[in-house]
């Protein structure tokens, strides 16, 4: 069975990064749990903060892989408690978010059962580039070879 892209114009090239992580951030909004907060301290810097309650530093995971952080915990069951009514389960979660390209993560801390994770996003300056235009692709590849020839001589 084929799937319908949303970026099948032949206007939109180079897109399909895109689309796969748009598909990424359509799995990671099913998740309900640890609830969390985002939020905008500047221009250039967020925070995603994370209720986490009963979670130690042990028991927390943060990672970032291709453009996603995953924050991941785990609580493991103390053999030697015996519990009379067990109302607060030993919980384990993970939580991913899609970031954008250029944000990395500055830094994280824990307090209070709330992990509060720091990002920071450089500003972006527009890129300009001009392009030249060759008569046709055998004047492309030889003003190509020149300007390597030219670099190669001037080093």
């Amino acid at each position: 069975m084929s799937r319908l892209s949303l970026f099948n114009s032949p206007l939109l090239l180079g897109f399909d990064q895109f689309e796969r992580t748009l598909d990424r951030v359509a799995k990671a909004g099913a998740e309900g749990y640890p609830p969390y907060n985002i939020e905008q301290l500047s221009d250039t810097r967020l925070r995603i903060t994370l209720a986490v309650a009963g979670f130690g530093l042990n028991d927390l995971d943060i990672q970032v892989e291709d453009n996603q952080l995953s924050v991941r915990g785990k609580q493991s069951d103390d053999p030697n408690r015996v519990y009379l009514y067990r109302g607060i389960a030993a919980r384990q979660f993970q939580r991913s978010f899609v970031l954008a390209e250029g944000i990395e993560v500055a830094g994280a801390t824990l307090d209070n059962g709330l992990l509060a994770i720091d990002l920071e996003r450089p500003k972006m300056e527009p890129k300009v580039r001009k392009v030249p235009i060759a008569r046709n692709e055998q004047d492309a590849a030889g003003s190509q070879a020149r300007v390597t020839i030219d670099n190669k001589a001037s080093s």
